[in-house]
């Protein structure tokens, strides 16, 4: 209790609680106010494929600046720019009714544009920014805080969602974005921070950026573990579109893909509760190949029993190893990358998650052109159980090279 009561911890959890639960309600929003205001399927289709490629081709230079400027004030600076974009959404949406519905839409198009570039770089930066201001020991148990504070903020955000998409106007979400942003942003400028990054790097920022390959070749085996551990959260994705499809399609009622989708919250907010103590008992490449193999299992369960209950009590489970997952690839990133190039390698990953889903997308689509959507379950379970294989091949040739190294010296 007296760690989560610090200054710099209560300050991050509280900055990214804001963070959250702005981007959640307004992102949330912004969609539905398109599709319920008219015929705009193809219109938030494009929308979102657009964010997409935009956040693909800025990963590299938003990495790079990571690993070149203050991580907090980048972090401050995201925020302050979410709340510029909601402000400008507010303004628009209380000018009279003159303004053109194109202009409306492309309003809302520019908004969702910059949180979703803005927030892939505050995912970037927060997992850099914790390896720099905490101790090695206290990786786990942030770690833990953050997984349960997120999830708690999905989780409520999904509630409120649902209780104020019919009765809230988009400048009422946009005024409620503005404040949670400038709160996150205020949060942030106020934590203590313990700079860790060279302040002065003689090289340019074109040098650091061409850097990137160079440091991605020069350990490849353990770059594709660490991208293999990272299709857990292409999966998931993945499943989010699949499932809502597959129960469509079997005429079951939206009410049980809401349970689906609140069931892997749930999962993973037990994974918070103790993530802690499976850290500190196990090594965390064991604990990500042990997850990618789990929830490979799980996916071929529900690939072969394809009955809504089955597949919730099994996205149970999938929520709670793809948070043990992903925390344990953190922890092990923590604990072992260079502090100096930590953006470039979490924005390198990024990348390959953000390819790896949008061809998971292209498989929904030709799957169900196809009548086939059910094996989308077992598509998804053979490559997390590849996945799986390679990583316990690579984490078991380490340990012996470890263990021969011991007994040598």
């Amino acid at each position: 209790m007296i760690f989560l009561l610090q200054p710099r911890v209560a300050r991050l959890l509280a900055g990214r609680f804001f963070e959250g639960i702005s981007a959640g309600l307004l992102m949330m929003a912004l969609p539905w106010i398109l599709l319920k205001d008219g015929n705009n399927g193809s219109v938030v289709a494009i929308i979102a494929l657009i964010c997409t490629l935009c956040s693909f081709l800025l990963t590299p230079f938003f990495s790079t600046a990571v690993d070149r400027y203050s991580r907090k004030m980048i972090m401050v600076i995201v925020q302050l720019a979410q709340a510029i974009a909601a402000l400008f959404l507010l303004i628009v949406f209380t000018l009279p009714a003159e303004v053109s519905d194109l202009a409306r839409i492309l309003s809302i198009a520019a908004v969702q544009l910059v949180f979703w570039v803005s927030a892939d770089l505050a995912w970037n930066t927060t997992g850099a920014f914790i390896q720099e201001n905490f101790q090695p020991d206290e990786y786990p148990r942030i770690s833990a805080y953050q997984e349960v504070m997120m999830q708690g903020v999905m989780l409520t955000s999904g509630g409120f969602g649902i209780l104020l998409l019919e009765s809230w106007s988009l400048s009422q979400f946009a005024l409620f974005a503005l404040c949670a942003s400038t709160l996150s942003a205020l949060c942030y400028s106020t934590m203590p921070y313990l700079r860790k990054l060279r302040e002065h790097i003689e090289q340019s920022f074109h040098g650091q950026l061409v850097e990137t390959r160079k440091i991605f070749l020069r350990d490849p085996q353990l770059m594709i573990f660490l991208a293999m551990s990272c299709l857990s959260y292409p999966v998931l994705t993945y499943l989010v579109k699949l499932v809502p499809v597959f129960l469509a399609e079997q005429g079951y009622s939206g009410e049980w893909f809401a349970i689906w989708k609140s069931s892997y919250g749930l999962g993973a907010m037990v994974c918070g509760l103790v993530i802690t103590v499976l850290l500190v008992k196990f090594r965390s490449d064991l604990l990500m190949v042990v997850s990618v193999l789990l929830i490979a299992l799980s996916l071929s369960v529900m690939a072969v029993v394809t009955e809504p209950v089955v597949i919730i009590v099994m996205t149970l489970g999938i929520g709670f190893f793809n948070a043990t997952n992903r925390i344990s690839r953190i922890n092990r990133m923590n604990l072992t990358t260079d502090i100096q190039e930590r953006g470039r390698i979490d924005g390198g990953l990024k990348m390959f998650s953000i390819l790896m889903q949008s061809l998971s997308y292209m498989l929904i689509a030709l799957l169900s052109s196809w009548q086939l959507t059910h094996y989308g379950f077992a598509v998804a379970a053979v490559v997390m159980l590849l996945a799986g294989g390679y990583m316990y091949r690579f984490q078991a040739k380490t340990q012996r090279q470890i263990k021969l190294i011991a007994e040598n010296s």
